[in-house]
């Protein structure tokens, strides 16, 4: 303190505690962890020689879920629950047909009330639950599950609010219940290839990434009543921010190990533009009275956010269900060697592709593809390809669907932890809060409370 005069270490330190006074609250908060609790980084369940599950929700993924998970060895399905009959009856037939006349016989069936879903837990007592239902639903079931000792499997995202994502973390750590977020399209093929790309060290250091979820999906606004557009709807009225950040997001993370010995989310800014398409889309297809028409929309219809690392990498996440253009997810990641990009698939590298680029200026793609598959496929998707047709999203959800059942018969940490799931998630309530403070960065809380430097990285399973 030698040249610093009273007056100015008085300011610098009434600035500090100043600083320390506005923090966000979820950084204050949860910074200890009960002793009570253990860390699920690497966390592996006790062995389960039949799962036994309940599903919740299964208007459209649930049902899907519930008809693959059917047909696999050692799987029962007790129980279906949804608000609404005609669903359950149906869902349980494709449980049924898919699995042959003699399993799953004694399926309890719930509709018929909001809460029915407790009462079904308490009589049941599954091993696991599948969670697909309305976003603001997915936190306060994956707890209620796990309070009551089973497993929680929760459709993207895992949770909708920094606090609720703290409580299922806390509820997770409590129960030592695994709670894994269906992050379906880490199990695409092109995902895992690159996936394992990056562990053979092919594109070198991954300094930067670029996810996205683009889908035009106006037509959900049909979904008036019931459906996936009755309740997504008004999101994108009241909320302004990314509201779909995993699909392309969830790959790039385990691409560059994120929350994994190395290296973990730092902070967010975010921008969207002016909410336009679906307020246009509402007045030209509804009447005037609508209620579709009554709502302000205030969600951008196309948002962009950077999210930086702890060692200063950057991915660019972007979201934009409104705009009419074709799907992507981007799924790029650039290192030190070279490129891997995404729709269409492609890769460029230093020095080029053996046998089919001279050099980076080229990208090796459509038919010279076949090469790469040959030699990059992921052992996964070799593995399982041939399984999994047919249940969904070209595979990658019976993919995902098998792994889960695998880990869970074999006593085997599983391929996403519940804190993947709330850091892939926490882009969208940050992005919300960057949006409406012009940009400001927002940082990430560590749900792993420190611990994300003793958990591995996802290895190359075969």
């Amino acid at each position: 303190m030698k040249n610093l005069n009273r007056r100015s270490f008085i300011q610098k330190t009434s600035l500090t505690a100043a600083a320390i006074s506005i923090a966000p609250t979820y950084l204050k908060a949860n910074s200890d962890r009960p002793l009570s609790s253990t860390y699920m980084g690497g966390f592996a369940a006790p062995k389960l020689e039949k799962v036994r599950a309940a599903f919740i929700g299964v208007g459209a993924r649930g049902g899907t879920h519930a008809k693959f998970f059917a047909a696999l060895e050692g799987t029962e399905v007790v129980a279906i629950c949804d608000l609404y009959e005609d669903l359950v009856k149906e869902k349980t037939q494709w449980v049924k047909e898919a699995s042959g006349p003699d399993r799953h016989q004694n399926m309890a069936q719930y509709w018929g009330d909001e809460d029915k879903w407790r009462t079904m837990l308490k009589e049941v007592k599954p091993d696991v639950v599948f969670i697909a239902t309305n976003w603001v639903n997915h936190a306060p079931m994956a707890i209620g599950a796990m309070e009551n000792g089973a497993h929680a499997f929760v459709e993207v995202p895992i949770a909708t609010t920094i606090q609720d994502m703290w409580d299922i973390v806390d509820a997770s750590e409590r129960t030592q219940k695994h709670c894994m977020m269906l992050e379906n399209v880490n199990y695409s093929r092109d995902e895992l290839m690159f996936l394992n790309m990056c562990r053979q060290g092919v594109v070198g250091e991954i300094l930067h990434g670029e996810a996205a979820y683009i889908h035009e999906l106006r037509w959900q606004m049909e979904e008036q009543e019931r459906g996936t557009g009755s309740w997504r709807t008004p999101h994108y009225a009241k909320r302004n921010g990314n509201l779909y950040p995993t699909h392309g997001l969830g790959p790039v993370a385990q691409y560059m190990s994120l929350a994994r010995q190395e290296d973990t989310f730092g902070s967010l800014v975010s921008f969207s533009t002016p909410a336009r398409g679906r307020e246009l889309y509402a007045e030209k297809n509804y009447p005037a009275d609508h209620k579709w028409n009554k709502l302000d929309f205030k969600g951008g219809d196309l948002n962009t956010s950077i999210i930086k690392t702890s060692l200063g990498k950057t991915i660019m996440v972007q979201w934009d269900e409104t705009s009419p253009r074709p799907y992507s997810r981007l799924n790029l990641v650039q290192g030190t060697k070279g490129a891997l990009a995404g729709f269409p698939t492609r890769v460029a590298l230093e020095g080029g592709v053996e046998g089919l680029t001279k050099d980076h200026h080229s990208w090796v793609q459509g038919e010279q593809l076949e090469k790469l598959y040959e030699k990059y496929d992921h052992p996964l998707y070799k593995r399982l390809n041939e399984a999994a047709k047919g249940s969904g999203h070209g595979g990658m959800d019976g993919i995902m669907v098998y792994r889960i059942v695998e880990c869970l018969q074999q006593g085997l940490p599983l391929d996403q932890n519940v804190y993947e799931g709330c850091l892939w998630s926490a882009v969208s309530p940050l992005s919300e809060r960057s949006v409406a403070s012009g940009g400001a960065p927002q940082p990430f809380p560590d749900f792993t409370r420190g611990n994300w430097k003793e958990t591995a990285p996802l290895e190359i399973i075969s």
